[in-house]
């Protein structure tokens, strides 16, 4: 009976599924299935497995790598005998041999995203510039000689070193051995794994093991193409209230992609996944069932208000009613197919203790603890914020591949589970770049007090003042010691006296300086002041602050007698005591029984104890100034911007209420984590160098010397690396030891680095040492230890002495002289290994280990004061939190706030595991991105994910307008024949076919991608009208170098400057213009090496390039030719400091001055253009500006440029913005241009990172009509024209050019008031733009002309995006972003009125005027909503034929193949390229590649 319940509804549901099914096949639609996909190549070609693998372990070391190479290195034969599967399952099987299982897991992945080809690329285009020789699959390159054999090899070597050394890189692999300068430096091109490679790499690597040359490495391969992932795709709903599509028909792309099924998906409570495993004899028709249930449920009519207000919560109650393992995989079907799920979601009820749950997490736990308010989202990786808008997933690897070490550090070492969880949330404090010293000494003579003194007296005293609005750059007068300056003077140094005088002109002009200063002098009591001018000057100075104040001493400071560039003499002291105070004794206070002694030992002393380097020095507010700083002629610069930059960081101190008034401003400074009682840079840098103790490496056994109170947890563990027989080694311990005494946080241990030949006889401290340590107690040892290392002692020891003689009372004699007698010097010989090996010491050589970090080889004595220094380093980093961890483990762990979560995914046990928390509104941009990530990182990683929803309430439109795709795998993927699939690509299936679509790429700031290969309009897809799949093929065509630039001397942009990227053998093939804005600059590159430069002309006639960070040659090199290598999909960012050259600081950049040609002058030999004289007699040309975005717009574009060119006998030159073009248009133009004899450029900009973004594809391109004219185009162009894509021209466009603009630096023609039916749509007559305008007049942005000269020089792009970056803020701002910018700006960056005839629109004109226009705009009508096509044939008669005629000559070229050649890339100057009638000049100027000449 029991049965019979059970089968009985399943044959019913059986017998249901087949009756629709076999309904549903009566009517079965045999078109293949409509979708659209789009997948992403790299420029450059694939890099093999092999090699990337390679980079993933070089990443743990070179030491490492070379293993792996070794390993590896004839792997490749396998290649051909072998499946492509088995292959790559042969390279990582390799390549665990030296990675954990984890690091496996995150191999495969950092493999299926290709991370490591952009550095294995870089390789290749190194390789490019040797050249490469001819027929040689792997080469050596000697000091600029080839060679492809080993006997070519071996015959270079032996004239190498008469030839210059090569450039080596950061990146380079460079073979452990010989790394000396006197040895030659072979580099070796090759595909590891190879045969030729391997006959090559046992030459070298046997050489270089001779230490006979310095071997170097670097990848070098044959071509494939290369498939990326790690960016989403979107198919964004256009509106359609005005019809602008195409109606030009495009013959389907053969379908070569299948329609991705996810078997997990639910369709109208239908599980489809389920149903087909049960009955697969039904497959089939499940499908046919499946794909009607979809088009049925695909419902986009639009919602009402009423049903959308809890959507957010409604698609929370749907993901959490899943099954926690389908969860993730539903919230990512729900987020990224939104506009197709909303109907459905509308008839979920919400739980109601699901809202009260969230809602109460909303209001105590998201805010208050993760600042996150409802509707936002975060995610966080072992407590490590992970902000989506700027992480990707190569930087997400990046994080998880440090945070393994971590885990398997801490695994190892046995905390696991929550205590493992409870060491990551410890808030370790970061390395500080900059570190103060306590300026609290005696030894400092303060020449004011700011809130003490007289002189201050009328000056606020409340730190609450800071807070109080000033003009910018102006010093508050504060009576409190927020500022403070402390000379350290040898007052005999030659810049003493200009420093003395700096500080006195800051004391007499009252700025808000605390001033003190700190004499360095002989301490030699036998010295006296009659014989030494520092010691004399110090007793004066005590004398005349005795007799008077210091003030007063300090106003009268015997510098003022001393000529420029004199140093002060014995002589100039005694002849101004008398001067100036003739009553006084000049024998008293200068000779040898002087009591005018007073801080005379103790400046010298507070000054050795500082640590710092020579004299002379300051401190600012305790942090010290470089030697270039205290540049008498640039401290005053210097001490200005200290001032103006600390100021911030008060203001910030008190807002936050960690500054109040009855708190001592001083205390509070040396408070602060940064301030120490030494500067010492080796233990301060923030370079610094770990040991591995979770590794399975031998480390030696080391006794330690603790204190005997058992309780104790030690959070400083100090190894002491020396020669203890040794003098220095001895002295080292003995530092050691005293610090030990004196804190209760360390315990010692020692090494031994012995550096003479290893006896009994010249080891005699060394093994007591040991001795003591295995036999005796720690305060005995401690005591013998401190006995056996005074100097006294030892040179007993030396004539003879017994070490029993020097025992301490307590020791059991008879135990350590057993030891000792019979202890050996094996032992010593493993140490001294362990740290040639380990610690990379060299014999004898000193070092000490606290904690891990090692410190050393070390050039100077470390001293007492540096053990102090590197306890309180150690501790405030770490050390003090984790010991208190330890002492708490075992005890009862600390509650933490649970908050409900909707999605709990526990670990593996027993394995290292990472804990992910998210918190995502599931109808959010963050919940389409999230939702794939997560799923791929819990096939990568083990990890505990808890998943908490943060819906918003009441929504009032719809939150996401798009379907979504993140194209991302966790592993390498194969086809069924076990060959690599062609990649990862986005798949947009089942898709409804009546909106409207447009396709955007969202990529990695650093990515400039374009659409390479799509036969359809990527910007108007509508699938009513395809017969299967829209493919788009895009192309990583670069990665981005930013950089910011700054004139050294004025710490502004230097505005219009430009820079040059290329390679030795092509030093000009990208160029660009810095903006003031932040003097950003942007370049485009692949992977590789390249040389920036200032541009030859009046960049580089007029500046010279300092200095620079973030690139790869060292910051001190000659700053000439920049050398910066991109390899990696990371963003690269580099600082660029300039000057102007010495004689040519009156000059300006952007004046009349004429900019050189640069690459234009190369190309004329290509071209047969004029030459240098001959270009001085060039025609005109009419440079003319336009954007586009789909083919309708586009088909307009080719039709306008026809307008144009009937109209004007100057030669035109057009200039378009290749961002959005389509691959049919970029395949078109140069058959327009042959037919037509015009010029054109492709320039290209990405939209800088630090400007707001706007999101979607519409006002992105309104932003780059306007935002970016400065710098789109080069120097050499003085006036543009843009004109719209849908503009018909009547009129010669040179007239509009060589208009006269009265100084304003653009022209746009205001919007027609002559048809009154319109009346009540020109919203620029009343409202914000009435009042804002006054008597001026709103302009149209479809047609404009900017005076690109005048442009630059008021800053006016700078202005421009300043005012738009406030706006943008505001969304319902900048409606109509191309015009209301400009219009808003009126007032700042004046608007030249065009006369009215210069741009007609039907909408706004009225038919009298059309008689006389000289263009005619296609603008929409808010009224009619009329098609532009329709409106453009009814309103312009001429239209039609210029259609007619481009679609023919297009046909006649249909068949012709297009070239792709590259040339190299530049950005030209204002150029003629001939009087032929062809005029072409292809490429991408500034930002772009040339692409040659077809």
């Amino acid at each position: 009976m029991a049965a019979a319940t059970v089968t009985g509804p399943i044959a019913v549901r059986r017998s249901a599924l087949l009756v629709l099914a076999l309904a549903l096949t009566l009517h079965r639609a045999h078109a293949a299935a409509k979708g659209v996909s789009a997948s992403l190549n790299a420029k450059w070609p694939a890099t093999p497995f092999l090699l990337e693998t390679s980079e993933f372990i070089a990443e743990d070391g070179n030491e490492k790598f070379w293993q792996f190479v070794d390993t590896v290195k004839e792997l490749t034969v396998y290649k051909n005998g072998e499946s492509v599967r088995s292959y790559y399952n042969l390279i990582i099987k390799k390549a665990a041999q030296f990675v954990s299982d984890l690091q496996v897991s995150l191999l495969k992945f950092a493999l299926s995203l290709r991370s490591y080809s952009p550095t294995v690329h870089a390789f290749q285009q190194i390789a490019s510039n040797e050249p490469p020789p001819e027929g040689c699959s792997a080469f050596v390159v000697i000091h600029g000689h080839h060679a492809c054999s080993t006997k070519d090899v071996k015959k270079l070597l032996k004239t190498a070193l008469d030839r210059p050394r090569p450039y080596l890189y950061k990146s380079d692999h460079k073979y452990p051995g010989a790394n000396s300068t006197d040895v030659p430096v072979a580099i070796l091109y090759a595909e590891i794994g190879t045969k030729k490679f391997n006959t090559l790499h046992k030459v070298l690597s046997e050489k270089a093991d001779e230490g006979k040359l310095t071997y170097v490495l670097r990848h070098f391969v044959k071509p494939e193409k290369l498939r990326l992932s790690g960016y989403a795709v979107e198919l964004a709903i256009k509106s359609t209230e005005y019809k602008a599509v195409d109606d030009t028909r495009v013959k389907d792309a053969k379908p070569t992609v299948t329609a991705e099924e996810d078997d997990d998906d639910e369709v109208q409570g239908f599980l489809f996944g389920k149903l087909k495993k049960s009955y697969p004899e039904l497959q089939d028709h499940l499908i046919d069932l499946q794909k009607h249930l979809l088009e049925s449920s695909n419902d986009m009519a639009p919602l009402k208000v009423w049903e959308m207000q809890d959507l957010s919560f409604q698609a929370a109650s749907r993901i959490m009613s899943a099954s926690k393992f389908d969860s993730l995989k539903l919230m990512r079907d729900v987020s990224q197919n939104f506009p197709i799920k909303a109907r459905s979601l509308t008839r979920v009820v919400v739980n109601h203790e699901m809202r009260k749950e969230i809602e109460g997490n909303q209001k105590v736990g998201f805010f208050e603890t993760l600042g996150i308010h409802p509707g936002e989202a975060g995610l966080f990786i072992n407590g490590l914020h992970i902000d989506l808008d700027v992480h990707t997933p190569f930087s997400i690897l990046d994080t998880i591949k440090g945070e393994g070490k971590i885990l398997e550090g801490l695994h190892n070492l046995g905390i696991k589970g929550e205590e493992q969880a409870k060491f990551l949330r410890l808030p370790v404090h970061p390395i500080e770049e900059s570190y103060a010293l306590d300026i609290r000494n005696p030894a400092i003579m303060w020449v004011n007090d700011i809130e003490m003194d007289h002189m201050y007296r009328s000056w606020p005293s409340s730190s609450q003042e800071l807070l109080r609005t000033t003009f910018p750059g102006v010093i508050r007068q504060i009576r409190r010691n927020f500022f403070n300056l402390v000379l350290f003077l040898d007052p005999c140094h030659e810049d003493s006296g200009e420093l003395v005088k700096l500080a006195e002109l800051f004391y007499s002009h009252t700025i808000p300086l605390r001033i003190g200063f700190v004499f360095v002098v002989n301490m030699d009591d036998r010295v006296d002041g009659t014989i030494d001018a520092g010691v004399g000057f110090v007793r004066v100075l005590n004398y005349v602050t005795e007799e008077y104040d210091f003030a007063q001493a300090f106003a009268s400071m015997i510098y003022k007698k001393v000529e420029e560039g004199q140093v002060l003499s014995a002589g100039d002291v005694a002849s101004y005591l008398k001067k100036k105070f003739p009553k006084a004794s000049v024998a008293k206070i200068l000779g040898p029984d002087s009591i005018y002694d007073d801080k005379r030992k103790a400046g010298r002393a507070f000054y050795r104890k500082t640590g710092l380097g020579s004299l002379p020095v300051a401190l600012f507010n305790g942090v010290p100034l470089s030697s270039e700083e205290m540049d008498p002629e640039e401290l005053e610069t210097v001490l200005l911007q200290r001032i103006m930059d600390s100021t911030s960081f008060f203001q910030r101190a008190v807002f936050m209420g960690q500054l109040t008034d009855d708190m001592d401003v001083v205390e509070f400074l040396m408070e602060q984590a940064n301030v120490v009682p030494r500067i010492n840079p080796l233990v301060l840098s923030p370079l610094r160098r770990y040991l591995d103790f979770t590794s399975k490496s031998s480390c030696p056994h080391i006794n330690i010397l603790f204190s005997p109170d058992e309780d104790t947890i030690y959070g400083v563990t100090i190894w002491v690396v020396a020669d203890f027989d040794s003098a220095p080694g001895r002295r080292l311990l003995q530092a050691a030891l005293k610090h030990m005494k004196s804190s209760p946080n360390v315990r010692v241990g020692v090494i031994s680095n012995a550096g003479a030949k290893l006896t009994e006889v010249n080891t005699v401290i060394t093994r007591a040492i040991w001795a003591s340590l295995h036999t005796q107690r720690s305060k005995e040892t401690f005591s013998f230890l401190q006995k056996i290392l005074k100097e006294e002692n030892t040179k007993q020891l030396d004539q003879g002495a017994k070490m029993r003689d020097f025992l301490v009372q307590g020791m059991n004699s008879d135990t350590f002289e057993k030891k000792y007698n019979t202890i050996g010097v094996e032992f010593l010989h493993s140490q001294r290994l362990f740290c040639q090996n380990v610690l990379k010491l060299t014999s004898g050589q000193q070092a000490v280990v606290i904690n891990g970090r090692i410190l050393g080889p070390f050039e100077e004595e470390f001293e007492l004061e540096d053990f102090h220094l590197l306890e309180k380093i150690t501790l405030s980093a770490s050390a003090e939190k984790i010991k208190g961890m330890v002492k708490s483990m075992g005890l009862m762990a600390k509650q933490y706030v649970q908050m409900p979560v909707v999605l709990h995914l526990s670990p593996r046990p027993d394995e290292v595991f990472y804990d992910v928390v998210a918190v995502v509104d599931p109808l959010t941009r963050e919940a389409q991105k999230m939702s794939s990530l997560l799923i791929v990182l819990s096939q990568v990683i083990n990890m505990k994910l808890q998943v908490f929803m943060n819906c918003r309430a009441k929504l009032s439109e719809m939150p996401l307008k798009s379907f979504y795709r993140f194209v991302l795998e966790s592993d390498v993927m194969f086809l069924a024949n076990d060959t690599v699939s062609p990649g990862p690509l986005a798949r947009f299936t089942e898709m409804p076919e009546s909106p409207l679509l447009t396709l955007n790429m969202i990529t990695p700031e650093s990515w400039m991608v374009e659409a390479v290969r799509s036969s359809y309009d990527l910007d108007n897809i509508h699938l009513q009208e395809v017969s299967s799949v829209v493919m788009a093929e895009y192309e990583l065509e670069y990665l981005l170098l930013e950089g910011h630039c700054f004139d050294q001397s004025t710490g502004q942009p230097p505005r219009g400057l430009q820079f040059t990227l290329g390679m030795t053998r092509d030093p000009l093939m990208q160029d660009t213009i810095v903006m003031a804005n932040l003097g950003y600059f942007q370049l485009k590159a692949n992977p590789g090496a390249w040389i920036l430069k200032l541009r030859k002309g009046r960049s580089e006639e007029i500046y010279q390039i300092l200095a620079h960070d973030g690139t790869d040659s060292p910051a001190d090199a000659d700053a000439g030719d920049v050398i910066v290598v991109l390899n990696s999909f990371h963003s690269k960012i580099i600082k660029v400091r300039v000057q102007k050259k010495p004689d040519k600081t009156d000059e300006e950049l952007l004046s009349d001055g004429k900019e050189t040609k640069g690459l234009w002058e190369s190309m004329r030999s290509i071209t047969g253009q004029p030459t240098s004289e001959e270009a001085e007699k060039k025609e005109d040309v009419l440079n003319i500006f336009s954007v586009a975005s789909g083919h309708l717009y586009e088909r307009f574009l080719r039709i306008m440029m026809l307008s144009v060119l009937r109209h004007t006998k100057t030669p035109v030159k057009f200039w378009f913005l290749k961002n959005y073009l389509s691959p049919s248009f970029k395949e078109s133009i140069p058959h327009l241009a042959e037919a037509y004899g015009f010029q054109y450029e492709l320039v290209q900009y990405k939209w800088p990172r630090w400007l707001h973004q706007q999101t979607e594809k519409q006002r992105i391109i309104w932003g780059y009509k306007i935002l970016f004219l400065d710098v789109l185009f080069p120097l050499a162009v003085d006036k543009i024209i843009f004109v719209d894509a849908d503009q018909i021209v009547r009129a010669d466009l040179k007239d509009l050019r060589d208009l006269d603009l009265q100084g304003a630096p653009y022209g746009y023609t205001p919007f027609c008031d002559s048809r009154k039916e319109m009346e009540g749509y020109r919203f620029w007559k009343s409202g914000y733009w009435a009042s804002h305008l006054g008597n001026r007049k709103y302009h149209i942005s479809a047609l404009y002309v900017v005076d690109l000269k005048k442009f630059r020089k008021i800053a006016a792009g700078d202005r421009l995006r300043g005012q738009y970056q406030a706006l943008s803020q505001d969304p319902n701002s900048l409606s109509n972003l191309d015009q209301d910018l400009p219009n808003n700006m009126i007032h700042q960056v004046a608007i030249k009125s065009l006369p009215q005839e210069w741009l007609w629109c039907e909408t706004w004109c009225d038919d009298a005027s059309k008689a006389a226009a000289k263009t005619i705009d296609l603008c929409n009508n808010p009224k009619t909503k009329e098609p532009k096509l329709a409106a453009a044939v009814r309103i312009v008669p001429e239209w039609a034929e210029y259609d007619h005629k481009i679609k023919e000559l297009l046909k006649k070229n249909s068949g012709k193949p297009q070239s792709r050649t590259e040339a190299p890339q530049g950005r030209g100057g204002q150029d003629n390229l001939g009087n032929a009638p062809c005029r072409i000049a292809l490429g991408l100027i500034g930002f772009g590649w040339i692409n040659g000449i077809d």
